[in-house]
């Protein structure tokens, strides 16, 4: 079809330097993928064998026994915490989330009790576990995640993500440690990680990955361990894993993608991202109240970012005023604003189309003119944009 899919569907342009985030439909999808889908989509396949076939991928590519593809990484978070209270058991997979007489309980600490478009909690909880949290949201000791294990603890969840507090939390190797000692076994929720053998290595049991972030899949989740507690998790599909089901082409499409990571040119594209990182910082550089600076991934990722830091009265515009501005004109330029509230906020090179980083450079520039000549300054309060988008929820879809 020769018409773009956003004028076919009245969509807005979007320039993506936020990162991989569902609600910008996550990744650009690898070309291998889109091949493997558009391949798929017109078969009959099994798709317990085309899951067995993703098995085989992940355990290559990640060192575990077994793999299975899911939804999405929040439906394996789900998945796998039933799994572990029923294990292969078809009496109890079809009677969850009636787990009265299981061990029910998630250990999670509390630093990592993350929103990631919805809470975590939530999809323990909708296993029919309990969430049990120990520690403190800023620091937990050995000695918490030991008394929080009790003859109820089904499993223990360890999340690897920005949104986590980035201090006082127990490494992954001791609190597997410790999980291990009392019989417990530990899941990693690493969404949006690149390592695919590093948490298996320090001693998880089972590790969660989104197919569509980094990856570069369609909308998916991966479940990578051992194979008895990954066949528990894949048999939810006869249970509450129904209404979590993943298509023939979101397997085949993850399978994909898990190649193509193997021959992927990640130098090539870490020095296109930093081309881009580079431009925006020099096009900043000298500008009243900013400051720009190139940061790493928090959680270790290969990818750097470009931190850029407003003092309002110089540069005459906050970082959440500063963002609302670069989202208001046409192409949409979404940036990473979770800590603007702050006065900072990111620029993400890692879902760039080719050209885009110069419509970005240009629209900073445009941004900070139009503050510096505006009558006073471009601050409103942070609260305003708060009750702004807690607005939106209730006014979709007008």
């Amino acid at each position: 079809m020769d018409m773009d899919i956003h004028e076919r569907f009245g969509l807005r342009h979007v320039i993506n330097c936020s990162g991989t985030m569902t609600g910008l439909g996550a990744s650009i999808v690898v070309p291998q993928a889109r091949e493997a889908i558009a391949a798929v989509l017109g078969q009959w396949t099994e798709i317990a064998d085309l899951q067995r076939a993703a098995s085989r991928t992940i355990a290559r590519l990640t060192g575990a026994e077994a793999g299975c593809v899911t939804a999405s990484c929040s439906a394996a978070i789900t998945l796998t915490i039933a799994g572990l209270m029923t294990g292969r058991d078809m009496g109890l997979i079809e009677r969850l989330p009636d787990t009265a007489g299981l061990k029910n309980q998630v250990v999670i600490q509390t630093g990592h009790l993350v929103d990631y478009g919805a809470p975590i909690d939530q999809a323990i909880r909708l296993s029919g576990a309990k969430v049990v949290a120990f520690g403190q949201a800023t620091e937990t000791r050995p000695h918490q995640l030991a008394a929080a294990i009790t003859e109820n603890t089904a499993a223990a969840l360890y999340v690897v993500s920005h949104h986590c507090v980035e201090y006082g939390q127990l490494p992954l190797e001791i609190f597997c440690e410790i999980a291990h000692e009392k019989g417990v076994p530990v899941i990693v929720d690493a969404a949006s990680e690149y390592d695919l053998k590093g948490f298996l290595a320090k001693g998880a049991d089972l590790v969660l990955y989104s197919g569509h972030k980094f990856l570069g899949g369609p909308t998916s989740g991966i479940i990578a361990g051992k194979a008895d507690l990954v066949a528990a998790a894949y048999l939810q599909n006869y249970g509450i894993g129904r209404g979590f089901k993943v298509g023939k082409e979101g397997i085949a499409g993850v399978i994909a993608a898990l190649e193509a990571w193997e021959t992927r040119d990640h130098a090539g594209i870490r020095a296109r991202e930093r081309a881009a990182l580079d431009l925006w910082k020099a096009t900043l550089d000298g500008w009243l109240g900013i400051t720009a600076r190139i940061t790493p991934d928090p959680t270790g990722n290969p990818l750097d970012r470009l931190r850029i830091d407003f003092d309002p009265r110089t540069a005459k515009i906050t970082a959440w005023d500063f963002a609302a501005a670069m989202g208001a004109g046409e192409p949409v330029i979404i940036v990473r604003d979770h800590e603007a509230e702050h006065n900072y906020l990111f620029l993400d090179p890692c879902n760039l189309h080719a050209g885009e980083e110069k419509v970005v450079a240009g629209r900073l520039t445009a941004v900070l003119d139009a503050a510096l000549a505006a009558d006073g300054r471009m601050v409103t309060p942070f609260a305003d944009t708060v009750r702004a988008r807690a607005e939106i929820f209730g006014r979709w879809p007008q």
